[in-house]
């Protein structure tokens, strides 16, 4: 029997247009979608002195060296964070400050990316009659998340909202969905996780005993991807989340 329902946020709920966020190419070489805004900032508002392409070098050095002690061992690297280590790197006086604007400047690019499929507040409406709803989402800036929920009229039918940055755990690590359990007081083996992700989403969630629904809208190739993935196979999967209400219904 199913009781409650937890989702993931991006490409599940909340489309994150990953086509807008490509590199794009700074003197014959690609740099991430939002490094150019972030040096003009960072040139402009702190006098940081590097071209484009040495700025992008500085960004990507950072992220590799945080990411051994952090994403790799499934720990949360908060947007924050990241760009408190780049303006310490850089030598900034004032690294929060520093840290502050580029967070702000990068997640505005990125909400602005978002869209919302217009049905899913309709369909979270419905399912929160009988259900209880939770996010379990991998994100790095709560508050931008939060946010995109609000503004999605999404988090008013949401009885838990669980995220990596505030959590400081990231999934398929079973304590992000422990905690879900936690929130949401009912057992794991009556809760349905909903996600795109077969690594994050499918086998972390089965992991801790929870039925899994693998998206698949934002999928390419989901027989290709169900062909090179090696974890628990999704007890269900959707092509659109228009789908779920009469999947719980049956379960």
């Amino acid at each position: 029997m199913v009781r409650g329902i937890a989702f993931d946020l991006f490409d599940t709920l909340v489309d994150q247009n990953h086509d807008r966020l490509g590199p794009v190419v700074v003197e014959g070489q690609q740099v991430g979608a939002t490094t150019p805004a972030l040096h003009e900032l960072a040139r402009h508002e702190f006098g940081v002195e590097l071209s484009v392409l040495d700025f992008a070098e500085r960004i990507k050095r950072v992220d590799a060296e945080l990411r051994v002690e952090t994403i790799d061992r499934g720990i949360e690297l908060s947007t924050l964070d990241r760009f408190t280590a780049l303006g310490t790197r850089l030598g900034q006086s004032e690294v929060l400050e520093f840290a502050h604007a580029l967070t702000e400047a990068h997640m505005g690019i990125l909400y602005e990316a978002c869209t919302v499929p217009a049905h899913h507040e309709a369909i979270m409406t419905s399912l929160a009659v009988d259900y209880a709803l939770a996010l379990c989402s991998n994100f790095t800036h709560a508050e931008t998340a939060r946010r995109i929920l609000r503004e999605a009229e999404l988090a008013a039918h949401l009885d838990a909202i669980v995220i990596s940055e505030e959590m400081g755990i990231r999934k398929p690590r079973r304590e992000i969905f422990d905690r879900v359990v936690e929130a949401l007081e009912i057992e794991p083996r009556d809760i349905l996780h909903v996600g795109d992700n077969l690594v994050a989403d499918v086998a972390g969630a089965a992991a801790v005993g929870m039925r899994t629904v693998w998206l698949t809208r934002q999928i390419a190739d989901p027989e290709k991807a169900l062909d090179e993935y090696e974890g628990p196979r999704p007890d269900f999967a959707l092509e659109d989340l228009m789908d779920l209400p009469v999947l719980v219904a049956r379960l």
